[in-house]
């Protein structure tokens, strides 16, 4: 007689083997509740060895990028992997490309989400096909990021690839017309952009887009400095405001030195940009992934 799956053999399972809660399911409904069967189960399909590699490193693996929409729109996939080896294999390779053509079609906005969809193929979700890849390469295999830019008609997305695809850059403009968009020359200003990105990591478009605690840290900071420096408490404020001025021109994108030619901004080539192309353009985000930089 077999036992009845429940909810807390399925959780007991997934403690037992570090499966995914639907592979512990399937396990015991496989084996008719057999937990010590459902583990060899788990084993046989690579789905334990799979998981109970969560405590390695994936440092290695590949950033997959796409342009669609014929410019409007664009995704990133960090996929992670254990060694460069197995990054380098071209059938890992043609992995990362499918979750890209399946982030092509998603509506994911993190890495959660992406997973629990279903594969277009139909042949089960993201993650049961994450799964599957680890389980034949022996490696932790993990979706680490993803991310998706959609432009309205006025607006075009750009990304910069590295050429080891361990870095990733995408940028999304909006511009005064669809023309200025398209144009060649906006197109070169959102490569160069995105490029610029992926040398300096700017963590924000302008101040704007700098969490205000960051802001008042470094100003706590620099005030504790001057302070320290034996500076006259008149002078501290003065002191720390430049230095948080100083701090906001380094570390946001658009009043930073470009890295092609440093006696330009990028607000600079925005500019020049706009006057060759006949239009205005805004810089709207970005997003930068790097493996391992987390």
């Amino acid at each position: 007689m077999s036992t009845p799956i429940t909810a807390q053999a399925v959780s007991a399972l997934r403690q037992r083997t570090g499966a995914g809660m639907m592979d512990c399911k399937k396990a015991l409904e496989e084996t008719a509740g057999d937990t010590d069967a459902a583990v060899e189960y788990l084993r046989k399909k690579g789905m334990a060895k799979a998981d109970k590699r969560a405590d390695r490193s994936a440092k290695e693996g590949i950033v997959g990028t796409a342009i669609l929409n014929d410019g409007r729109s664009g995704v990133l996939v960090e996929v992670g992997c254990e060694t460069d080896f197995v990054a380098r294999n071209e059938d890992f390779g043609k992995f990362v490309d499918s979750l890209v053509t399946q982030m092509s079609i998603s509506t994911a906005t993190d890495a959660a989400t992406f997973l629990a969809e279903p594969m277009a193929d139909g042949s089960g979700s993201v993650d049961e096909y994450v799964k599957m890849t680890s389980a034949k390469t022996g490696e932790l295999t993990v979706v680490k990021t993803v991310a998706r830019f959609d432009a309205g008609a006025n607006g075009q997305v750009g990304i910069y690839s590295h050429h080891n695809k361990k870095l990733g850059t995408m940028v999304q403009i909006t511009a005064s017309s669809p023309d200025v968009a398209a144009h060649e020359g906006t197109r070169e200003l959102i490569k160069f952009i995105a490029e610029h990105i992926s040398a300096m990591n700017p963590i924000a478009v302008d101040r704007s887009g700098v969490p205000q605690e960051k802001i008042d840290s470094e100003k706590r900071i620099a005030e504790e400095q001057a302070r320290e420096a034996g500076k006259p408490d008149a002078m501290i404020t003065k002191i720390a405001t430049g230095k948080v001025e100083a701090f906001l021109k380094d570390v946001t994108l658009l009043p930073q030195a470009w890295v092609r030619d440093p006696k330009q901004t990028i607000a600079d080539i925005v500019k020049d940009t706009e006057g060759r192309v006949g239009g205005k353009i805004t810089v709207d985000r970005f997003v930068r992934l790097q493996l391992g930089a987390d």
